[in-house]
């Protein structure tokens, strides 16, 4: 038993400081002491039915196991620089919740964290609901699979990045984002993918004002485009939509096949435009020129 920690409360700084091989279940880390950094430096350890009250408690911390655990609002940043993890059915209140981090999984947890998952490689997010803004800057090698997400500018800066079954509820989503590929998902925003690098949506539905403009390499596999309005200014496009567009503003190479076009805007064009729209239930072809 001496490898367990059980039913105790801890509130002082550093309490705990580079524990290893340890096993930490109903511990809370609260109190007036308001001691910060309770497991930095923590080893190979695994904490079940846990609370977390205070700032910083899991920094630099190496092979760890979080489940059935909470982090409220003032566990301030309370995972940075940890190293091979995971976190299982945990709610998440605290903000700047995982920055720096490499080799994590996420699954079955609830997350409200402004400024979620910056700056980290090789983490998976798996049926979870989460709302932030600025989710996972300028991180790498991030997959989410069955999420619910809300939140304002998410994976800017971000490179290969794969989403599956998702809803993103968002706005200005994948700015300068490169290797992104999202599949049988919704994305609702505005904005949506702009100066972004090889992203490939597939079984999209795509929802919101002057989507993908400055694109390169950008691909669409039949997808639905609702609401889209100014779509595909300047972008390097191949595109087959099930369904209509608003309006497509400039383009400036590819093909773009759909059901009908509304409108298509060509005035103040500075780039050479060479793309193809189609339109199926016209049954020609027009050059956006």
């Amino acid at each position: 038993m001496k490898n367990i920690i059980k039913d105790q409360v801890f509130g002082q700084e550093r309490a705990l400081y580079n524990i290893q091989n340890k096993t930490l279940i109903n511990v809370s880390f609260k109190g007036e002491e308001d001691g910060e950094s309770a497991l930095k430096e923590a080893r190979n350890c695994i904490l079940e039915n846990c609370t977390f009250d205070l700032r910083y408690p899991l920094w630099h911390v190496d092979t760890y196991s979080i489940k059935n655990s909470f982090f409220s609002a003032n566990s301030r940043a309370p995972l940075w620089y940890c190293l091979i993890g995971n976190i299982i059915s945990c709610e998440i209140k605290s903000p700047k919740a995982v920055r720096e981090s490499t080799n994590l999984v996420i699954d079955k947890s609830i997350i409200l964290s402004e400024e979620f998952g910056w700056k980290s490689t090789d983490v998976t997010l798996l049926n979870s609901e989460i709302e932030s803004s600025y989710l996972f800057f300028d991180s790498s090698k991030i997959k989410l699979e069955n999420v619910m997400m809300k939140g304002k500018y998410s994976f800017q800066y971000i490179k290969d990045l794969v989403i599956t079954n998702s809803n993103l509820d968002t706005k200005d989503a994948f700015w300068h984002s490169e290797n992104v590929y999202v599949k049988d998902s919704v994305i609702k925003g505005e904005y949506l993918g702009w100066y972004s690098k090889n992203v490939t949506l597939e079984n999209c539905v795509i929802i919101g004002t002057q989507p993908l403009c400055y694109c390169e390499s950008l691909k669409l596999i039949n997808c639905q485009m609702i609401d889209t309005d100014l779509a595909f200014e300047y972008s390097d496009v191949l595109a087959t939509i099930q369904g209509d567009i608003l309006s497509i503003k400039n383009p400036r190479s590819g093909s773009i096949t759909c059901d009908n076009v509304l409108e298509i805007v060509s005035d103040n064009n500075i780039y050479d435009s060479n793309v193809s729209i189609i339109e199926r239930n016209k049954k020609y072809e027009k050059l956006a020129s």
